[in-house]
């Protein structure tokens, strides 16, 4: 089974993707999938990756940091060559973000190139990728469309711009889209399976949503007060202190013993905005971080136990846990995790997988 991985810190698009065409010499890719810094002119890289690849399905998006096995990186170029006996058979189309009957009709023509209707597809043989514009604040409708059409499993990440907040892209066979999600339906040819780690612990305070503006992703009022009066109090601390606690403590969906993160952004007078859309009247509970390096290490320990070889690993890492790793010093560590595994990832402004989340890693694992 053959998966590799290439990574490239040239500034100029087309010398970036020769030394990616280079590394990847002698492979028969079915698919390659790139992540590339908001540095490379959007058009430019995604044209020079389908040049050196043009019979084959090149996909990607920009990123707000790269990660490829053994490193984390900034300013680079990463990419994954995966050949038949990874993927067997694969499709891929842009949904129209601004279009709400495209996620529909995408699906359904993705899975007419299988020969079936969507509700057809079998997830023990198929998953969904997705990356999309990560400034369109549509990843939930998105989301809750896709799973109304299909039972597949779907993961992928919103793309970012190394924290600029302008512009976000999504490639695909040499395009570079805005206001766009690329979604790819595969094959596998091999086992696959989903790593969703998050380091966080339940505080056992409930901060329930009584008022909220869910175009905005915005919390007006929790349990009936402020909604930064409410968060404050469950914490313990003054107000005016509540943002340097965000990155720490955000709150989470509870699912079973899985919490389903939702991370706060920013204060907006005695309101909170959040990074994905929360929903009046749902339970949250206010969670306490834990370790990331630990964490994902068992999370890899306890993939590897039941998989055997980890052939291949995608990661859509948030960049929140990026800045938290930097901020620890552990961006290394972190890297060192996956240095005997082909993977490559991205920081990513949310993660998707059974909706839109925060601070999380979600993995596709191919073994």
């Amino acid at each position: 089974m053959t998966v590799r991985v290439a990574y490239s810190q040239n500034t100029d698009p087309v010398t970036a993707s020769l030394e990616i065409k280079t590394s990847f010499a002698g492979l028969d890719p079915v698919v390659v999938l790139f992540f590339a810094s908001s540095r490379y002119n959007p058009n430019q890289i995604s044209s020079a990756m389908k040049h050196q690849f043009p019979d084959t399905t090149v996909m990607g998006c920009s990123t707000a940091g790269e990660i490829v096995s053994g490193m984390m990186l900034t300013d680079s170029l990463v990419a994954m060559a995966l050949e038949s006996d990874i993927i067997s058979e694969i499709h891929s189309d842009v949904i129209d973000l601004s279009d709400n009957k495209s996620p529909s009709r995408t699906i359904i023509s993705i899975a007419e190139q299988f020969g079936c209707k969507p509700i057809e597809l079998d997830p023990e043989s198929y998953v969904g990728l997705i990356l999309i514009d990560g400034l369109s604040c549509a990843e939930e409708q998105v989301m809750e469309k896709i799973g109304d059409i299909v039972n597949i499993p779907v993961i992928g990440g919103s793309a970012g711009d190394d924290l600029a907040f302008e512009a976000t892209w999504v490639y695909l066979d040499g395009n570079a889209y805005q206001n766009s999600a690329i979604l790819t339906i595969l094959k596998p040819g091999c086992h696959y399976d989903i790593i969703k780690t998050q380091s966080f612990c339940g505080m056992n305070k409930i901060l329930t949503p009584t008022q909220v503006d869910e175009a905005s992703r915005k919390v007006i009022e929790f349990n009936g007060k402020p909604a930064v009066t409410a968060y404050a109090e469950a914490i313990g601390i003054p107000e005016q202190n509540a943002a340097e606690q965000f990155m720490n403590h955000p709150v989470g969906l509870i699912a079973g013993d899985e919490p389903f993160v939702r991370s706060p952004q920013r204060v907006d007078g005695t309101d909170m905005h959040f990074y994905c859309q929360i929903k009046s009247g749902v339970d949250l509970m206010l969670l306490s971080s834990t370790d990331i390096i630990t964490d994902t290490r068992e999370a890899l320990r306890a993939m590897e136990k039941k998989a055997g070889t980890i052939k291949g690993l995608i990661n859509f890492h948030c960049i929140l846990r990026t800045l938290q790793l930097n901020q620890e010093k552990k961006s290394s560590d972190y890297g060192a995790l996956f240095s005997q595994i082909p993977m490559i990832g991205f920081s990513t402004y949310g993660e998707e997988y059974i909706g839109h989340i925060n601070q999380t890693s979600t993995m596709l694992v191919f073994y």
